[in-house]
């Protein structure tokens, strides 16, 4: 297990320097970021000269990405544009974000587990064919379409929830936010429960124990349960970076200064710092979710060793 993982994090250099190299060259491709620190006007040569010397954008892009990734072993991810640094900006965005991500995790696990189940064994029954139906449907649907329905009639009309999120962003004021990030997800996890349950119900290993005279809860639990969630657990663990990167339209709906607001004022300025900071954390989060999930394959199936 530990050469596996040292394995791994050796195997994430190379794709954490082509990921983040990737991205720097696309976003000093949006266009230029100097033009939008000056308004309508356009800035005058002098000025635009130095602000790209104070920006360092004077430099060809190759030595910029030197420069950056250099800064950011040492903790130093940039200022913006605004004179703020980007770490006080991730100071406080991340939480945020992060609390609303594990209210969506929450979701999924819970609620699309729990349907996958119930469907899963009862395959071809009026529940299984509802639950089919009602997660097609939101899948079907929008997030920005759900999120703007569920603030209208929730927040505005019935007065249950607050249509904006304050700025502390409390749990339970995620919560309507949280689903809303989740509904798709929440759908395609059910959807995948349901066929691994049904699937791994007709192996060998589920009919022995119902032999051997198993109550079926230890037999769904214990047995069915454990082998059925190893796709889950991929699918989670991949949909936690793109929880977290994809918030951008749920945190505009419900006004949550969050990673996805901080991206969307990022790319609207055409502030590199910011973005290409972001998305590099974003990035060792995408890596981290990806090695714990190769981690709990061996607690889920005891069959499965790393060498």
């Amino acid at each position: 297990m530990g050469r596996y993982v040292i394995r791994r994090l050796l195997q994430m250099i190379p794709v954490f320097f082509g990921t983040t190299l990737l991205i720097f060259l696309m976003v000093n491709v949006m266009g230029d970021p100097i033009a939008g620190l000056c308004g309508d006007r356009q800035c005058d040569p002098a000025t635009a000269a130095q602000l790209r010397a104070e920006f360092g954008l004077d430099k060809p892009v190759w030595q910029q990405y030197a420069t950056y990734m250099g800064n950011v072993f040492t903790g130093d991810f940039g200022t913006a544009f605004n004179g703020q640094k980007v770490t006080e900006l991730m100071g406080t965005a991340f939480p945020i974000t992060i609390r609303l991500t594990i209210v969506a995790i929450v979701f999924e696990i819970v609620i699309g587990i729990t349907l996958g189940v119930l469907t899963g064994l009862r395959r071809g029954r009026p529940v299984d064919t509802t639950v089919l139906i009602l997660t097609l449907v939101v899948i079907s649907v929008p997030t920005f379409v759900t999120g703007l329905l569920l603030q209208l009639l929730l927040g505005v009309q019935w007065g249950v929830i607050k249509p904006s999120v304050s700025s502390g962003a409390p749990v339970d004021e995620l919560i309507v936010p949280g689903l809303v990030l989740a509904s798709v997800s929440l759908a395609y996890v059910t959807r995948l429960t349901r066929t691994s349950i049904a699937e791994n119900a007709r192996a060998d290993y589920v009919r022995t124990a119902v032999a051997k005279g198993l109550p079926r809860r230890r037999v769904v639990v214990r047995h069915l349960l454990r082998n059925s969630l190893i796709p889950v657990v991929t699918f989670i663990g991949t949909d936690v970076g793109a929880l977290m990167g994809g918030a951008i339209v749920t945190e505009r709906i419900f006004n949550i200064h969050g990673v996805g607001y901080q991206l969307y004022q990022g790319i609207l300025r055409q502030n590199s710092q910011t973005v290409v900071g972001f998305v590099t954390v974003l990035v060792l989060v995408f890596l981290a979710a990806n090695l714990i999930v190769d981690l709990l394959y061996a607690v889920l199936d005891p069959r499965i060793r790393y060498a």
